[in-house]
């Protein structure tokens, strides 16, 4: 059984659908991610990449350069915002050179930080180099916050970094914060706290089964948790004290259109590409690498952009086991891809499932 969408939902995103494949025809390059490091000075539970203090091989940042000068050649004045995530990124000393480069060529870009380097100095030195965007991850109060991210210094100089960019206005800030059942209940608190520090962008996500939060049975989110997560977004949104949406992750069922400022699209492959810290070419970070699709150590990525990502952008391959029976697959397409089991192409998570399973155990209950 599966929660019946109602008509104007159903309508909605039959719409949508017609955005979504005109879209894939056209595949533009709107997001490109480059994975700077491995390296990171934590050592978070959830960590889909499995990055620590161990020494990662990172690519020289010129390389990076060479790229996008290429992709700039090709699309001219219609280039891509760059989105620099790791590791950790700002680890590495030479992203304020890097960001005054690409500048230069006329590219947007921005950082996805756990905020722990983040003091003053190195910010103004960030912004003074082209600065638009960053991300700051508050995975929940103190020492929810603090356990997953296995630091305990780790919360105090977050809300530092968050008081320090909420205060500028000339950059795109959010927070992102990764739901637990360990943090679950102090998401009021939080959100007190982020309107108190003047946030305007906020993000929730629930972890994804992979890398090391595979490894973390207590990471994984039941069907009420989810529930929770999604109600109390869908309320915070009528407040309209700061502009909250559920991650990117999941087709939500009737939720579509109430938790997010758009409905649910991966757009891995269709609109979003990635350079991970080896050269090779995939679409967001977090999906299999065995779904990688070339390495700029041999060939360009605008290249490997226009003739590549066949996987991305027909997934009809996706349409196995649970989800060959699903009224709701011309909507999801298998759910996103970083929540697939490449190797035996199954659905590691599926979202509508878990909240329409809790919606069965309550009516068997009455």
């Amino acid at each position: 059984m599966q929660d019946e969408l109602n008509f104007q939902k159903k309508l909605s995103l039959r719409l949508f659908g017609l955005y979504k494949n005109t879209q894939t025809q056209l595949h533009d390059l709107k997001y490109l991610f480059w994975e700077s490091t491995l390296n990171c000075n934590f050592s978070c539970l959830h960590c889909g990449s499995n990055c620590g203090t161990e020494n990662s091989k990172d690519l020289p940042y010129q390389l990076i350069v060479n790229e996008l000068i290429k992709v700039k050649n090709v699309l001219g004045n219609k280039l891509p915002h760059i989105v620099i995530t790791g590791g950790e990124p700002l680890i590495r000393k030479d992203i304020e050179v890097f960001g005054s480069e690409i500048s230069k060529l006329g590219y947007n870009w921005g950082i996805v930080t756990n905020g722990f380097l983040l003091n003053y100095e190195r910010f103004n030195s960030l912004t003074g180099c082209g600065l638009t965007a960053l991300t700051i991850s508050l995975d929940g109060l103190k020492d929810s916050h603090n356990w997953l991210r296995n630091n305990v210094l780790s919360f105090d100089r977050t809300i530092s970094a968050i008081n320090l960019a909420a205060k500028n206005e000339h950059i795109t800030f959010d927070v992102a914060t990764c739901i637990t059942a360990k943090n679950i209940n102090e998401l009021d608190e939080i959100y007190n706290l982020l309107v108190g520090l003047k946030v305007k962008n906020w993000r929730l996500f629930t972890i994804d089964p992979i890398g090391r939060a595979g490894k973390h049975n207590e990471l994984n989110i039941n069907g009420a948790v989810l529930i929770r997560t999604l109600n109390f977004i869908k309320n915070a949104k009528k407040r309209k004290e700061i502009n909250i949406n559920y991650g990117c992750d999941g087709f939500l069922g009737n939720y579509e259109g109430a938790v997010r400022d758009e409905f649910y699209f991966c757009k891995a492959g269709i609109n979003i590409a990635s350079i991970l810290h080896d050269g090779s070419v995939c679409a967001c970070p977090n999906i299999s690498r065995k779904l990688i699709q070339g390495n700029i150590l041999q060939e360009s990525l605008i290249d490997i952009w226009n003739t590549g990502y066949h996987p991305f952008r027909d997934r009809a391959w996706t349409k196995t086991g649970q989800c060959v029976a699903c009224r709701n697959y011309k909507y999801c397409l298998g759910n996103g891809l970083c929540l697939r089991d490449i190797e035996n192409n199954r659905v590691m998570r599926c979202h509508s499932k878990m909240i329409d399973n809790v919606k069965i155990n309550i009516t068997s209950k009455l």
